[in-house]
């Protein structure tokens, strides 16, 4: 009885499983995103210079203990908490070609090991130098989304073993890298472009960090983390996003002590998903001189509250583990968020920060990801810092910046060369790079 008892439960919950698991998929399908302007609800938005309990913020000193509070604010409600640097941290030199892409480059491949609670996780970081510069280089630091070896097509670069998606252009096959996915995302990755102008780069398979799929948690980096940081029950939990964030910390951490590197120029970039994760990371570790956000939408550079295009809700449904739990709380309920993204935008200050649209990719709500860079200038002007020259969206192709930046070009959701352009004359900028190309 018992036996038969216990089959029936199991039964039960399985029927419980499909069920939510089609209701789920029921909801994704039947969600029709607003493309209306006409349509966006009221909002009002979140003061950043106004504490929790309703003072108002007056001094940069103020600011830095408003920071800290918006900064838990993002980390309760939205991406997780944040773990902290691993007990045990080491880098593995495992190639340095000095005269690699016909001698324009030195190429390294850095293993990154990390130990916790007696757990271990590795992961691969890939680095261009240029030649020319005799001194330390601005690098660009960012997540790709097909293992190193689909940057560029080099041979030398190591081909990941990790698990990838599918993708069919991309030559993976079940969920592993073929020989053919070499710089089958090199439109992506300019390699050539960025060396000629005097730039490192630097990049991780995000996919090394944290499987994306999910999976309770259970794989990559996730289980060195304390119960704290994965505990769902406690709706803060450290989900994918955040453990990509902290991947590229560790990068950093690598980076900062390379001698060829100029550690306080080191930006950090993203595309997409993982363009919301350059935006987490530059909140939460400011050794990140510069950030760039690529069409990084809903959770990243586009206000919430708008609703437009994809939606907290939507996202939630479609990637539930990207997000803490209590990130939930708030599909269709974008009103009732603490926090919203022009306050992400605002923790970068008084760092530089841009952020880029495109206009095919209404999805990623552009005019949602200017609003929030415009919505940032009162901390930015706070701290002697300009925000954005224009108080209207620009026209297409026109970057405009100050300490913050912002500009949408023709073409759909992407990142490519018209992008990096606009991001290396970002980094001269406000890196106050002189082409040491030129320089002895």
């Amino acid at each position: 009885m018992g036996r038969l008892f216990m089959k029936l439960m199991k039964t039960l919950f399985a029927s419980v499983l499909v069920w939510a698991f089609l209701l789920s998929s029921a909801q994704a399908q039947e969600f029709e995103p607003n493309y209306d302007e006409s349509k966006v609800p009221d909002y009002e938005l979140p003061d950043p210079l106004t504490f929790s309990d309703g003072s108002k913020v007056n001094t940069p000193s103020e600011w830095e203990k408003r920071r800290k509070e918006i900064l838990r604010l993002f980390e309760n409600y939205v991406y997780g908490k944040m773990p902290g640097k691993p007990e045990n941290l080491t880098f593995e030199e495992r190639k340095n070609i000095p005269d690699a892409l016909d001698g324009l480059a030195t190429l390294k491949e850095i293993r990154i090991h990390v130990k916790q609670n007696s757990q271990k996780h590795h992961f691969d970081l890939l680095l261009f130098i240029p030649n020319k510069p005799k001194k330390p280089v601005p690098v660009f630091l960012g997540l790709n989304f097909d293992g190193n070896q689909s940057v560029h097509p080099d041979k030398n670069i190591t081909i990941t073993d990790s698990w990838l998606r599918n993708d069919e252009d991309c030559k993976i096959y079940n969920h592993k890298a073929t020989k053919d996915s070499r710089g089958c995302s090199r439109t992506r990755w300019p390699v050539e472009r960025i060396l000629d102008r005097g730039y490192a780069l630097a990049t991780i398979y995000y996919g090394e960090i944290d499987p994306d799929f999910d999976d309770g948690y259970q794989n990559g980096v996730h289980p060195l983390f304390d119960e704290q940081y994965l505990d769902t029950s406690r709706g803060n939990n450290c989900a994918s996003i955040g453990a990509w964030a902290w991947g590229l910390s560790r990068g950093a951490d690598y980076l900062e002590q390379d001698p060829a590197i100029d550690n306080e120029k080191m930006a950090v970039l993203g595309h997409s998903r993982l363009g919301k994760t350059a935006l987490w990371a530059g909140a939460t570790d400011q050794r990140f001189d510069l950030v760039i956000s690529n069409c990084s939408g809903c959770g990243g550079a586009a206000l919430s509250r708008r609703q437009f295009g994809e939606t907290v809700g939507r996202i939630n449904s479609s990637f539930p583990h990207w997000f803490c739990e209590n990130f939930k709380k708030y599909n269709q309920n974008e009103e009732e968020l603490p926090v919203d993204q022009h306050m992400l935008m605002a923790l970068m200050a008084p760092r530089p920060v841009i952020a880029a649209s495109a206009k095919q990719d209404q999805w990623a709500d552009p005019k949602g990801e200017f609003l929030s860079v415009k919505h940032a200038a009162p901390v930015y002007k706070l701290l002697g810092k300009k925000g954005l020259p224009v108080e209207e969206m620009p026209v297409i192709n026109r970057p405009v910046y100050n300490t913050t930046g912002y500009v949408i070009r023709n073409g759909g959701h992407d990142l490519n060369n018209y992008n990096w352009e606009v991001y290396l004359d970002f980094a001269d900028h406000h890196f106050d790079y002189n082409r040491l190309l030129n320089q002895d």
